[in-house]
């Protein structure tokens, strides 16, 4: 779920460090916690019960419930090997297919322009088109309740833009339909989709289809609701904002709810006076904008004329896929960051405890415990569910045990004095509230999922980090072993009883990410099978193998330490098994994210995100092909992400 076009625009300024506190660092001590399997090996082992994966309702959580047989023993398809092929490279015996593309129209009726492959579409039909750079995403079988797994929605999020493709004269000519038409690139798509004679399409037109842009209407709730740092001159009450944008990855309810996790909203604001205040510094809001020009022409941006509008920014928002009617909602009681995603769990008591990932170096993993119990035939009090409750963030300590510390005004420092006047103000500073609590700053968190065979068992990818180690940065520690970290890990963490409400958990270590050959140590991974570095994307399927995306960047892929390891990747594990089989490799300069599966396991949706990347700011809108022509090829007039249908030839389950 931050490299060249990635640093400019997608995770301009992503990786700049603006977590100052390096004494927040634990350990500097190598103890590599490697993985304790004997605690997944068995559902039994600790006396954890067995746990029902979230479906997107009663009914579809029943179907996906982990089998009598247990977790599956093996992976069933021979692996990929590395590949520079531009293209999606899947097992023999498997299809995949590119079906939703950047530009194609999302199917409201009377309201489906073509894309145009000079790049020529308007703002206003953008607005009904895919947006640019599909990310994270979640299918809701159709009609909401059911189990079906040839009927559905899915959501999906755009996370950012590249103006060298959507302009046929890039950046030059700056205007504010320009902005307008980049506004309408990102947010999120709501499409139906539907499997006839066996092949996937996109149901057009739709009643659901719906293209959620950076100028849509959105409510706030929970705490910072009103708040005084909420309020603008457009919205002097603070409880509705325009837009959500720089979504990455994503979550979904039990209640057949999408949730769309800002990230990288820092890189579109600026204050070009200079005068940053301590709090956009520490989110990352700079003086000059070098990747988006959105502030030059349109004044919400400038944090100098709109100092409270970077607070609107950063949240998680619900948003309902089967009513293209309702209003998406931000959820500030989860806290505002750099949203990587947000994973829902439903606990022994019911509560929900939601999992989330600061997706920055040396920032920090969350959780939302909610104050009220999910209620499966009350969908309507559902939707309230995530407005009250207590967020927490993570501290590994350095014997393998953890602290959920609570960010509560009045706990712990976070009080007036120290600049946290009310539970509003702490949510809004949400970074600046866990510095004060001393967390642990990770190498950037990035996707969360859950075990469905053990209940309180939870996994992240920890992207990679290279300024680990260095001069005035925190140190190797028990969590994060490795200075100079380029190739990354996935963390695991058992809560105490199984229970997320609880505040204590184990942790250990899945994988170290790297290469066998490397020559430094630090690059070394302990990988037993196909090599793989920068996990990102990350989910479980309800058999229980465990799906791993890989996020290199285009100016280190294949290159470096990375040479000969060829583009972005997927692979899959069984936990305790060690074993790692890549399963995908995408076309050029792509990086692959984005997994949703059907309930019946037989269909997987994978996303290719900025095939064609290349290593300059943008890319070239003389050239748009230089590195990819996907999925389109030479007839083509420039690289697009799209949605890719993967099926198994024999109609069988995806991996088995």
């Amino acid at each position: 779920m931050s490299k060249p076009l990635h640093q400019l625009i997608k995770k301009f300024r992503a990786d700049d460090i603006s977590n100052p506190n390096p004494q927040a660092s634990f350990s500097e001590v190598m103890d590599i916690r490697l993985s304790r399997r004997r605690l997944l090996q068995s559902t039994g082992a600790l006396g954890i019960a067995a746990a029902v994966p979230l479906g997107l309702s009663a009914a579809q959580a029943r179907a996906a419930a982990p089998s009598a047989a247990g977790r599956a023993q093996t992976l069933g398809f021979r692996g990929v090997p590395f590949s520079t092929q531009d293209q999606v490279v899947v097992p023999e015996g498997y299809t995949a297919r590119a079906f939703y593309k950047w530009g194609d129209p999302v199917g409201i009726a009377g309201k489906m322009p073509a894309f145009r492959q000079d790049a020529g579409n308007s703002a206003r039909e953008q607005a009904l088109q895919a947006g640019m750079n599909h990310d994270g995403m979640a299918f809701f079988p159709l009609p909401l309740g059911s189990e079906t797994s040839d009927h559905g929605l899915l959501a999906m999020n755009h996370e950012y833009l590249d103006n060298g493709l959507l302009f046929p004269d890039g950046t030059a000519n700056w205007n504010l339909e320009k902005a307008r038409k980049g506004q309408n690139a990102m947010g999120v798509s709501v499409i139906e989709v539907r499997k006839n004679n066996g092949n996937w399409q996109v149901v057009r037109p739709s009643r659901y289809a719906r293209r959620i842009t950076a100028n849509t209407p959105m409510g706030i709730t929970g705490p910072a609701r009103g708040h005084n740092l909420m309020k603008t001159q457009a919205d002097p009450r603070g409880e509705l904002v325009l837009g959500t944008m720089q979504n990455c990855a994503n979550g979904y309810t039990p209640w057949g709810t999408y949730l769309t996790c800002e990230e990288n909203w820092s890189d579109i604001f600026t204050n070009p006076g200079g005068n940053i205040t301590p709090l956009e510094k520490r989110y990352g809001i700079a003086e000059k904008e070098e990747g988006y020009l959105w502030s030059k022409v349109d004044g919400r941006f400038n944090s100098e004329i709109n100092p409270n509008e970077p607070n609107r920014f950063g949240w998680v928002v619900e948003i309902d896929p089967f009513d293209p009617k309702s209003v998406p909602r931000k959820h500030t009681a989860l806290g505002r960051f750099k949203h990587e995603g947000a994973k829902v769990t439903v606990t022994p008591n019911g509560r929900l405890a939601v999992y989330m990932g600061d997706d920055q170096r040396f920032e920090y993993i969350y959780k939302f415990v909610s104050k009220n119990p999910y209620q499966p035939n009350n969908r309507s009090a559902n939707m309230r569910l995530l407005e009250e409750g207590t967020l927490y963030v993570a501290r590994f300590n350095a014997d393998g045990t953890g602290d959920w510390l609570p960010l509560v005004h009045g706990q712990n420092g976070l009080t007036a004095e120290n600049g946290f006047a009310d539970q509003g103000e702490v949510l809004v500073k949400t970074r600046l509230a866990a510095d004060k609590l001393g967390a642990t700053p990770m190498d950037r968190p990035e996707w969360i999922t859950a075990d469905p065979f053990a209940s309180g068992s939870l996994y992240c990818t920890l992207t990679n980090n290279n300024e680990r180690g260095k001069e005035g940065k925190p140190a190797a520690d028990a969590a994060n072993p490795r200075n100079n970290n380029l190739f990354g890990q996935i963390i695991h963490w058992q809560e105490a009883l199984g229970d997320g409400t609880q505040t204590r958990f184990q942790w250990d270590i899945l994988v170290l990410a790297g290469r066998s050959d490397a020559q430094k140590a630090e690059h070394r991974g302990n990988i037993r099978g196909d090599a793989f570095g920068s996990p990102d994307g990350l989910a479980f399927d309800n058999r229980g193998v465990l799906w791993i995306q890989t996020d290199v960047s285009t100016s280190t892929l294949n290159q470096k330490e990375y040479a000969g390891m060829g583009n972005n990747q997927m692979v899959a594990t069984i936990p305790g098994s060690n074993e790692y089989r890549r399963f995908l490799t995408g076309p050029n300069g792509c990086e692959i994210t984005g997994i949703a599966f059907t309930p019946d396991n037989k269909t997987l949706f994978v996303n290719i995100q900025h095939p064609g990347e290349g290593k300059g700011d943008i890319s070239d809108p003389a050239n748009p092909k230089a590195v990819s022509s996907w999925p389109d090829g030479a007839a083509g007039g420039r690289p697009r992400s799209a949605t890719v249908v993967i099926t198994k030839n024999d109609g069988g389950i995806i991996g088995s």
